[in-house]
């Protein structure tokens, strides 16, 4: 199976019977109640390890499985036609694997919704969602909210679902307290990889703490090993820190025709254990779960020494109204981070009429005035509060087309393809570092 190629070219990785059999047992036993009650969703593609993992588990557990696609999933999906069902709304899954960027778009789609609700209504969601939240903190559940308001919410996703299962790449808290309170049911984050068959992690579903990914799974063991260079150790206190190193029956036996590279990233211990170094940094805390806090290929060091990591930025700015889509880059021969924004259309109109601004979408994304107005809007927001100042982007380019696996830029679970992205944009890189 082959890697999502986020961080270049795709590598073939070697998965043998057995790999899967300890992956898809871990990952079986942290879900509870599996069985021939319980109907999947599958709508990522099957070359993507997380839907073949997500789709084997429910094989071996007697679950039904019925598929989709990403155009086609709920009612408001782009493929369906107006006035009709959505998948979800017609199959009515009670589980489903989704990529963060998917619950990112529910959120937004949600919340724009909210935002155009009369006053009163208005007052009312806000009112249960942060009773809801408070509740669930003390670890209660609030039957009569989920009947009267957010049963609209469920219904997006059919109005059955028991347990969502985020993977693929970091999910926002807000995105993640969101899908909790809205759609009444826990939502596990997980972290795995092709190369250890999806499974490592998957948080424990009665776990409502956000940004953990949980502790291992059955089926591997996972080590930090010390990263000098970017300031993370083994022995930091109060939580150890550094590269997570995963072993296991579930890790796989190289990458095909690639020796060198199986050779850096894989290791055999004394015991004859494989471990897989995955490049990603994180912490475990006190009771055992594992925090994703970085990633290696992520880090840039500018000019003046400091590091920027552009995963942390785009993260902090992507939940933003006006951002549709993010990328962060940054030269380490520069002193500031820029950034590519992938704006949302309605927002950005908005914006425009405030300042007096006209014209097509096209024109708006390529008025330097425009550029500028979103620049602030993203410093002043709460969001670059949690950013250091040297990594909030001191210069945009705004994007009119939209990155969708098919354009090459991003993978199928909407990774950002990091390099494909720089040659893509390399001109505008130059003209924001003052090359042209």
């Amino acid at each position: 199976m082959y890697t999502s190629g986020s961080t270049g070219l795709p590598k073939g990785v070697m998965i043998s019977h057995s790999n899967i059999i300890a992956g898809i047992t871990g990952m079986a036993q942290r879900i509870p109640n599996l069985g021939e009650t319980d109907t999947y969703i599958g709508y990522l593609p099957l070359a993507h390890v997380l839907e073949l993992s997500a789709e084997l588990v429910c094989v071996s557990r007697g679950c039904r499985v019925g598929y989709s696609s990403p155009q086609t999933l709920s009612d408001q999906s782009t493929k369906i036609k107006k006035g009709s069902k959505g998948d979800a709304s017609e199959l009515q899954p009670t589980l489903m694997a989704a990529v963060p960027e998917i619950m990112d778009r529910i959120y937004k789609n949600v919340m724009s919704k909210v935002a155009a609700m009369s006053p009163v209504q208005k007052g009312l969601f806000s009112l249960a969602y942060n009773y809801k939240m408070k509740q669930i903190s003390r670890g209660y559940s609030t039957p009569l909210c989920d009947r009267i308001v957010f049963r609209k919410v469920r219904k997006l996703l059919g109005g059955k679902m028991r347990v969502l299962l985020s993977g693929g790449a970091p999910l926002s808290a807000a995105t993640q307290r969101f899908m909790n309170i809205c759609f009444c049911c826990p939502v596990g984050q997980g972290y795995g990889l092709t190369e250890t068959c999806g499974a490592g992690t998957i948080t424990e579903m009665w776990d409502y703490s956000t940004g953990r990914v949980g502790a291992p799974l059955v089926c591997c063991e996972i080590k930090l090993k010390n990263w000098e260079e970017g300031g993370y150790f083994n022995t930091d206190e109060p939580c150890p820190r550094g590269e997570i190193l995963i072993g296991g029956p579930n890790v796989t036996m190289g990458y095909y025709k690639n020796a060198q590279k199986t050779k850096e990233d894989f290791l055999v211990d004394g015991n004859g254990q494989r471990w897989f170094c995955t490049g990603d940094i994180g912490e475990f805390h006190p009771d055992g779960c594992l925090k994703i806090i970085d990633r290696k290929k992520d880090l840039v060091k500018l000019q003046a020494g400091e590091y920027v990591s552009l995963g942390k930025v785009e993260a902090a700015l992507k939940n933003l109204p006006i951002v549709d889509n993010i990328c962060a880059y940054a030269n380490s021969d520069q002193s500031y981070v820029i950034g590519f924004v992938v704006p949302n259309q309605k927002e950005l109109v908005k914006l425009a009429e405030k300042k007096g601004v006209q014209g097509s979408f096209e024109s708006l994304c390529n008025n330097p005035l425009m550029e500028k107005e979103v620049l602030r809007v993203l410093a002043e927001s709460p969001a670059a509060g949690t950013l250091e100042r040297f990594e909030v982007p001191a210069k945009l380019r705004l994007v009119s087309e939209p990155w969708t696996p098919e354009t090459g830029l991003v993978t199928d679970a909407f990774k950002l393809k990091r390099k494909e992205l720089k040659s893509h944009y390399q001109d505008d890189i130059e003209r924001m570092y003052g090359g042209k």
